[in-house]
């Protein structure tokens, strides 16, 4: 097959006369060329060459400009140019062998076919010569193009020996599975859950990379049923496998959580959601398994477990080694919110309600109503519908009252230095008590989100207090204490 028309452009050609200079064999390899095959943009180039990788750079860069910039890897023999929005890496063809206690081969030079032979899968094993004498031609040995046309994932060599090797490619290949919407070849798919234990090797940042791949997709529930059909779920994931199964009790079931999980990932990903809104979409119902008990009056619940799950958050963000920050602090949000929302859907959609809602989710709240629409999958076509028209009527509400009350993000029309100033007392107790109380006055709608009104309200509640106006203040005033903001209300 020639597929020189893909890659006939300036930069190619200057490695084909690099290669020659050097007398190098060069090649175009793995995911760029199975993307062009697929029709899939890509800005990752791979260039394979028979000789050292570091040295071909260099010497295509000195073609290109006296000036322009390689970043060598000495350790891993690489090096990489970058062009525009594309960035090319070098290597030098090479043959691994393996350690059972370790990933990292041991690495000789080898010939392209040893070079295509050590790769992970046969859709990524496919090379394009950048070689004078067969520029373009297509080296496929494993027929990787016929696998991309039956859409299967299947090794090159002996599948036991690649997932053995080098476990991560597990990983890969349910990555790969999920984000084509290929089939992992039977074999394939069976060697994988035979060495489903060697995953254990393998760091949780590189099993990490993978899963975020996965849910980056457009149908992400694929890799995670993958995952556990495998045996690997339960070993890196624990408390999302834990999901899975049905308890009958008194012929009564409650509905597999697991699947349900997986429905409202996908929900998600439809609707646009980032890699962190997917988080909480996986783990909104993390604590289903623990929080699980049977009433012989009122069936199954799940009583708690947006409060239990936004708990486990932390510690599983940390053994799965995410970040420990504001988007962790985000996901454990959505989390402790999720059903919100949807018992507003159920009931009566009062302004109140909605106010605490908007107060407690903060800029989040679009967010969150993304969440709690995907995690409305009954069966029942009529109910769903319901719950979506009441979701459209909380919408609005929300709308209409932050147009009117700008709750998002709330701070006090009157803070604790008016507070202060007004009764002539210090910062303590009843100033932490009056502030609680012109919240939960806004909140209530008794006043509206202002400073004259909020002003009146509080020289009532001081009064209440026994406290005595000492100092009239007619409009807002900085605070101006070192320390904690005192009227900073934080969304929880």
């Amino acid at each position: 097959m020639d597929l020189s028309e893909h890659i006939n452009n300036h930069f190619f050609k200057l490695i084909t006369k690099a290669s020659r200079a050097l007398n190098y064999e060069s090649y175009v390899i793995g995911g760029y060329v199975r993307d062009i095959l697929l029709d899939r943009p890509s800005n990752d180039i791979d260039v394979v060459t028979v000789g050292s990788g570091i040295e071909l750079a260099k010497k295509t860069a000195s073609l290109i400009s006296d000036k322009k910039e390689v970043k060598y890897y000495g350790r891993f023999g690489t090096a990489m140019i970058r062009l525009k929005d594309k960035e090319i890496e070098f290597v030098g063809a090479r043959k691994e062998s393996y350690d059972p206690s370790s990933r990292k081969p041991t690495v000789e030079n080898g010939t392209i076919e040893d070079d295509q032979n050590r790769r992970d899968f046969t859709i990524n094993a496919l090379a394009i010569s950048l070689n004078e004498d067969n520029f373009g031609e297509l080296v496929d040995p494993f027929n990787g193009v016929q696998d991309l046309k039956d859409k299967i994932i299947r090794t090159p060599l002996d599948p036991d020996i690649t997932y053995f090797d080098d476990p991560l490619r597990m990983m890969r290949a349910i990555r790969f599975a999920t984000q084509l919407q290929f089939n992992i070849e039977t074999e394939s798919f069976n060697s994988i859950k035979r060495n489903a234990e060697r995953i254990k090797i393998i760091s949780m940042e590189r099993v990490n990379e993978e899963m975020n791949k996965m849910l980056l997709s457009s149908k992400p529930s694929i890799g995670f049923k993958l995952l556990d059909a495998s045996g690997l779920l339960k070993i890196i994931f624990p408390q999302l496998a834990a999901l899975k199964g049905v308890d009958i009790q008194d012929g009564r079931g409650h509905k597999d959580n697991f699947y349900h999980t997986m429905e409202v990932l996908d929900n998600v990903a439809e609707a646009g959601g980032d890699l962190w809104l997917r988080w909480a979409a996986l783990l909104h119902d993390i604590a289903k398994p623990i929080t699980k008990k049977y009433d012989k009056e009122i069936g199954w619940s799940f009583h708690g477990h947006e409060v239990k799950g936004a708990k486990m958050t932390p510690k599983i963000f940390a053994a799965l080694k995410l970040p420990l920050n504001e988007k962790m602090k985000y996901v454990q949000k959505l989390i402790s919110l999720h059903l919100r929302p949807i018992a507003l859907a159920q009931d009566e959609v009062t302004d109140s309600a909605v106010r605490r809602l908007l107060f407690d989710a903060g800029d989040d709240i679009d967010d969150l109503m993304i969440l709690c629409d995907a995690d409305i999958t009954s069966k029942n076509e009529e109910k769903k519908a319901k719950y979506h028209n009441n979701f459209q009527l909380v919408r609005k509400k929300l709308k209409e009252l932050e147009e009117k009350d700008h709750l998002r993000n709330w701070q006090p029309p009157v803070n604790g230095e008016i507070i202060m100033t007004t009764f002539g007392i210090t910062e303590g107790r009843t100033v932490g008590i009056i502030k609680s109380a012109i919240r939960e006055a806004v909140l209530d709608g008794i006043i509206g989100n202002n400073f004259e009104e909020a002003y009146a309200f509080m020289k009532n509640e001081g009064v209440k207090l026994g406290l005595t106006v000492v100092k009239e203040v007619t409009e807002p005033i900085e605070i101006k204490h070192n320390g904690p903001v005192p009227n900073k209300i934080e969304n929880k």
